[in-house]
C-alpha cells in the first residue's frame, strides 16, 4: 500500500480495543486517523483475550470503569453488533486453606461495588464440579460475570469509526514523531505522512516506545506474557455453563469454552514488546496446576498461544495528556482489563481530549480522573 498524506485533528496509534473505541467516539466530531502497525487491527492483545466481563476483577479504578461499562454492553448503539455482546458467566475465585486471608481481603475490597457471595467447600463443588475434592476451602462467587464477544465489540467500534468518516492505516508502524509548532508530524513504515495537533498513544505493549519517540515521560510500562491453551473437557462433562474458576492469587484459571476447556497458569513474565509465543515450561506449569486443582487428566494440548498484558506500577490504566509534551495523550497500561473496561475508558479518554465533563455513568462510580493520570507516575526518564 503506497504511502499517503493525511491532515487530521487526532492521530491514534494502535487499533486494538483501546484505540478503536476512543477513535469511534472522537470521530463523531473530529477528523481522526487510526494507525496500526500490523496488517489487521487487534492482532496482539485484543485478539488473544480470555473474553470475560468480571466486575470483581482488577484494582479499584479498573473495577469502577468495568461497572460503568455495563450499560454500553447491555445497550450498544443501534447496528453496533448483530448479537448480544454479553452472555452470563459466573466468576468463581477459589482459595486453599493457606489462601483464606487473601480471599477475605478480596471479598472486603469488591463487596461494596459488586454483588458477591462467599462459598464454603461444599458450595464450591456445587458451582464447579471439576474441582478436586479437598483442594479448596472457600471461594467468592461473582454472579455479575459475563462472557464478552470480543470480536463483535472490536469490530463494532471499527465499523462505527468508519461510518463516522474515520480513516484507518494498517501495515504502518510509526517510525518518527516530532512536534512542529502546534502540530505533530508522523511518518510510518508505509511512507505515510500525517499531521495533527493531538496524538493518542494506544499502542499497547509498545506504548512506552511511542512515548520515547515523542519525548514524553516514561510511565514505566512493563509488558508481561500470559499463556493460554485449550484442552478437551472430560467425558460426560455437561456443565458448560460452569463459572470461570480463578485461583485467588491468580496462579491459574479454567473456563469452559465452546465444548473445550480454556486454561492458563496466569503467568506474568516481563518481556520486551513482541509477537508473544507460549513457552513449553509455562505450558507444563499450567497443566500441573490445573490437574492439581481439578479432577482432570490432561494428555494433550489442543491449541496454545500467548499474549501481552502491559502494566504500570499500580496496575491501573494510564489515560491523560502528557505533562512533558503538548498534545500527546496516553491511553495505555490496561493490563488484562482493557476489554471489560473499554467502553467507559473510551468515554473518559474522549471527554479529556475534547475538554468535556466526565460522563455521569463514570463519575457515579466514584471515579476520579487523577487516579489514571500519567502525572501520578514518578518514573525517571
Amino acid at each position: 500500500m503506497a504511502g499517503q498524506t493525511h491532515s487530521a485533528d487526532v492521530i491514534i496509534i494502535g487499533a486494538g480495543i483501546a484505540g478503536a473505541s476512543v477513535a469511534a467516539h472522537l470521530a463523531a466530531t473530529l477528523r481522526v486517523v487510526l494507525v496500526e502497525m500490523e496488517s489487521q487491527p487487534g492482532y496482539h492483545t485484543t485478539g488473544r483475550s480470555a473474553a470475560v466481563f468480571a466486575p470483581s476483577y482488577g484494582p479499584e479504578v479498573v473495577r469502577a470503569l468495568t461497572r460503568a461499562s455495563r450499560g454500553f454492553y447491555d445497550q450498544p448503539p443501534e447496528g453496533f453488533a448483530s448479537e448480544a455482546l454479553l452472555t452470563p458467566r459466573q466468576i468463581l475465585m477459589i482459595a486453599r486453606a493457606d489462601q483464606l486471608a487473601a480471599l477475605e481481603s478480596s471479598i472486603a475490597a469488591v463487596a461494596t461495588g459488586t454483588r458477591v457471595q462467599r462459598l464454603d467447600a461444599s458450595g464450591l463443588r456445587d458451582h464447579q464440579p471439576l474441582l478436586r475434592e479437598g483442594y479448596a476451602t472457600a471461594g467468592m462467587l461473582d454472579c455479575g460475570g459475563q462472557d464478552i464477544d470480543v470480536a463483535a465489540l472490536h469490530q463494532g467500534y471499527l465499523r462505527l469509526f468508519r461510518a463516522r468518516g474515520g480513516v484507518t492505516r494498517t501495515k504502518a508502524a510509526v517510525e518518527e514523531l516530532k512536534r512542529e509548532g502546534n502540530t505533530w508530524v508522523v511518518r510510518t513504515s508505509g511512507q505515510d505522512h500525517m499531521t495533527a495537533p493531538v496524538i493518542v498513544n494506544a499502542a499497547g505493549a509498545w506504548a512506552d516506545q511511542i512515548g520515547q519517540l515523542a519525548g514524553a515521560e516514561n510511565i514505566g510500562l512493563v509488558p508481561k506474557r500470559r499463556t493460554a491453551m485449550v484442552v478437551a473437557e472430560p467425558a460426560g462433562f455437561t456443565r458448560r455453563d460452569a463459572p470461570i474458576t480463578i485461583d485467588i492469587d491468580e496462579e491459574f484459571y479454567l473456563k469452559p469454552d465452546a465444548g473445550r476447556l480454556l486454561i492458563s497458569p496466569a503467568d506474568e513474565t516481563p518481556t520486551d514488546p513482541c509477537d508473544a509465543q507460549p513457552e513449553e515450561l509455562d505450558v507444563a506449569i499450567c497443566a500441573d496446576r490445573i490437574m492439581t486443582a481439578f479432577d482432570l487428566d490432561i494428555r494433550r494440548i489442543e491449541n496454545k498461544w500467548a499474549g501481552l498484558r502491559s502494566f504500570v506500577s499500580d496496575k491501573e490504566p494510564v489515560i491523560g495528556f502528557s505533562r512533558r509534551v503538548d498534545g500527546f495523550f496516553w491511553m495505555a497500561g490496561q493490563g488484562g482489563y482493557g476489554i471489560q473496561s473499554a467502553p467507559a475508558a473510551a468515554e473518559v479518554a474522549a471527554a479529556l481530549i475534547l475538554g468535556r465533563e466526565m460522563p455521569a455513568v463514570v463519575t457515579d462510580t466514584g471515579f476520579d480522573p487523577s487516579q489514571i493520570s500519567p502525572n501520578r507516575l514518578a518514573v525517571p526518564a
